[in-house]
């Protein structure tokens, strides 16, 4: 068996190689105009700005929210936290269901926070009230917001239209990181008719495989008014720009080829989390992770590059165990051999 690691398309890199080559060839506003529609394409938002990363990204969404930040307890990034504390946010964590927000959770973080979902509607309410005639129903002082990811832990897809829901209810902010979700065949993540932000990074190994950059989509200018000077300094490449212009064509049959072949491994192992869930990685329960852990890092060899990651991780889990990152393996790779393969090896493990 030869596993391979996520690499961006052979047309991706031949495009980003020659503008590296000629830059002067590529008309930077053009560039912006038509990776931006195409991107708006994906999350059906209005507006779309690229920037170098995925955590600058978060930082631009983050710092035009005025208020706290939820974000889960466990299963989504870590540099939510670091950018919260950085821009001295307040951050309420959600007690999830091993990374989820469900319906459940939701009625549950509820009743044991009615003081911050008052606040917020207060606050909401001064807004409005302070307002002129131009105030419009979705008011642009942001006073709350959730920050999580479309798949918790990468393993399980979090229930968007549901949460939306319970956010609009509440006059708070949904703002998906679609790093491993844009472009879902279904159009259950990332799809702006949900999350009022999305952002994404663009680097490796995500979706849209460029190995540079990110974006953020959105309805609501006015967040990115508020961040003007935070998008100059996050400026993307003309290089990146073009590799994401041409990524994103090849995008979602590598998501559908990832969900898919995550999915058959998990119906043929056990102690498996969130096994009947969409995801693009699989986590093992496992009292001794670390030696299972060492164990499949030595089977799995990707060129000196792994796919496995320890748990307890807050970006995966908070347990005992181990995941196997299939998002990280190149979709040529993830022929029904390998795979078998794979279950093989973990089942003997």
């Amino acid at each position: 068996m030869k596993l391979t690691y996520k690499e961006p398309a052979k047309k991706t890199k031949e495009t980003m190689a020659k503008i590296a080559k000629n830059p002067e060839i590529a008309n930077e506003n053009d560039y912006d105009k038509e990776v931006n529609s195409k991107i708006l394409s994906k999350t059906k938002h209005i507006d779309c700005k690229l920037v170098n990363s995925g955590n600058a990204a978060i930082m631009v969404s983050m710092n035009a929210i005025e208020g706290p930040i939820l974000i889960p307890d466990q299963g989504a990034w870590h540099g939510f936290k670091q950018i919260a504390k950085f821009l001295n946010k307040k951050i309420i964590p959600i007690k999830t269901e091993l990374g989820i927000i469900n319906e459940e959770v939701l009625n549950n973080f509820s009743k044991e926070n009615p003081s911050v979902l008052k606040n917020n509607q207060e606050n909401n309410k001064n807004n409005k009230d302070n307002k002129d005639n131009n105030y419009e129903k979705d008011n642009n002082n942001y006073n709350l917001a959730l920050f999580l990811t479309s798949f918790a832990g990468y393993s399980a897809e979090q229930p968007i239209k549901e949460i939306a829901n319970w956010c609009k209810e509440n006059n708070i902010v949904l703002v998906e990181d679609a790093s491993g979700g844009i472009c879902d065949p279904k159009q259950k993540l990332a799809n702006g008719k949900y999350s009022d932000i999305i952002l994404a990074s663009t680097s490796s190994p995500k979706v849209i495989n460029v190995g540079d950059g990110g974006f953020i989509t959105t309805n609501k200018k006015e967040i990115f008014e508020k961040s003007n000077i935070l998008l100059k300094i996050a400026k993307s490449n003309i290089i990146t720009k073009c590799g994401i212009l041409t990524e994103l064509d090849f995008a979602e049959n590598n998501l559908k080829k990832t969900l898919e072949a995550t999915e058959y491994i998990k119906n043929n192992i056990d102690n498996v989390i969130h096994q009947d869930k969409r995801g693009t990685n699989v986590i093992i329960k496992s009292n001794d992770n670390h030696s299972l852990a060492n164990s499949l890092k030595d089977e799995f060899d990707l060129g000196g590059k792994s796919i496995i990651t320890k748990c307890p991780n807050y970006n995966r889990l908070k347990i005992k165990g181990v995941a196997i990152e299939i998002k990280n393996i190149d979709t040529k790779s993830l022929t029904k051999e390998n795979l078998d393969e794979i279950i093989d090896i973990i089942n003997k493990h």
